[in-house]
């Protein structure tokens, strides 16, 4: 350190706190800390931060090099890229593939959240072009729909049939397959939920859950108009209710006697506790068969991945791909998957 010009000095402490602050986001997935949980969200960011730090002690020729390369591949092998790269899938017949789409449509109202806005209308239209077989909305309106909107899907399960709640966001699931049982797990005290239908494929019964879990509010005029205590005390109380959210759905799919697949808005990334008590042994459809970042989400122009397609192990990933559509402030993803003849 004594060797360190002043300059070096001050680099030297920044990288410090960026590496520390890297191998505590390492540390969150396995604990259920929310005050932790704050570190998982900057991941990308600090990733970035320590490979700048890499190429500055490099061309400094300096042994401090050795810090975050240590910290980079500390994380790499624990938490793995939030980049993919996979060769692009075969094409695969319609009669051996099942398609399972999910998007959080901001009730149909557009980015600009207005009651007037067309949007509804081009996204009936884009779901009726891509043709998924299954199709999970979150933020379903289902007072903006009308009955001819999705008719190339004889079976549905809308939230509302669960009995009006106004305080509710609500959801709904449409398939080409026979639904032989639906349900919703109350979460309590938010306007969130998760609703599951049991879809018979063929010979096999998938049971399909549709997850919205606790948005955590952020909006870029609270973070202007907001006391920084109260935002991260308003913040960590968000994760929270995440995290015991997610403990009801995974009780729930532990006691499924289907085969599981979980899909929907999770409010958090790949690096969340969250995200990998529901993952857990499920494959990741993007980590499977994606390319590139795959945001489903821009928060103040800062890219997210938030929306999810978990399937059961004994299911094939065929293909997963993301939409840029730009008619809500997510953006929809497909996976194909194929089912075992076995099963």
């Amino acid at each position: 350190m004594k060797k360190l010009s002043f300059f070096n000095r001050i680099a030297f402490y920044l990288n410090l706190v960026s590496s520390l602050a890297l191998l505590l986001a390492c540390i969150v997935p396995y604990t259920n800390s929310a005050s932790l949980a704050f570190f998982s969200l900057a991941v990308p960011g600090l990733v970035l931060i320590n490979l700048f730090f890499v190429l500055y002690w490099l061309l400094r020729k300096r042994a401090l090099v050795v810090i975050p390369i240590a910290v980079y591949l500390y994380w790499y092998i624990t938490l793995g890229s939030f980049i993919t790269f996979n060769i692009s899938p075969k094409p695969i017949g319609e009669h051996t593939s099942l398609n399972i789409m999910t998007y959080n449509t901001l009730g149909f109202r557009g980015k600009e959240d207005d009651w007037e806005s067309t949007a509804g209308d081009s996204i009936v239209a884009f779901i009726n072009t891509e043709k998924p077989d299954i199709v999970c909305f979150q933020e379903y309106d289902y007072m903006k729909m009308d009955k001819d909107s999705f008719k190339g899907y004889p079976y549905s399960s809308v939230d509302s049939e669960f009995g009006k709640n106004d305080t509710r966001l609500y959801q709904a699931i449409y398939s080409k397959h026979r639904i032989i049982d639906v349900g919703y797990l109350e979460f309590g005290n938010t306007y969130n939920s998760s609703v599951y239908a049991d879809v018979l494929v063929k010979s096999d019964t998938l049971r399909l859950y549709s997850v919205h879990l606790q948005s955590l509010n952020i909006r870029p005029w609270n973070l202007k108009s907001e006391r920084s205590d109260r935002l991260f005390a308003r913040l960590r109380r968000s994760f929270e209710k995440q995290q015991q959210q997610t403990e009801i759905i995974r009780k729930h799919m532990d006691s499924s006697p289907y085969t599981n697949i979980v899909v929907g808005d999770f409010n958090n990334n790949q690096y969340s506790s969250v995200y990998f008590n529901l993952k857990r042994d499920l494959k990741d459809t993007f980590i499977e068969k994606g390319n590139g970042y795959g945001a489903t989400i821009n928060f103040w122009k800062f890219p997210f991945r938030i929306d999810f397609i978990l399937v059961d192990p004994s299911l094939e990933v065929l293909s997963h791909q993301n939409y840029t559509i730009n008619l809500s402030d997510h953006e929809p993803i497909m996976a194909s998957i194929k089912i075992p003849r076995n099963k």
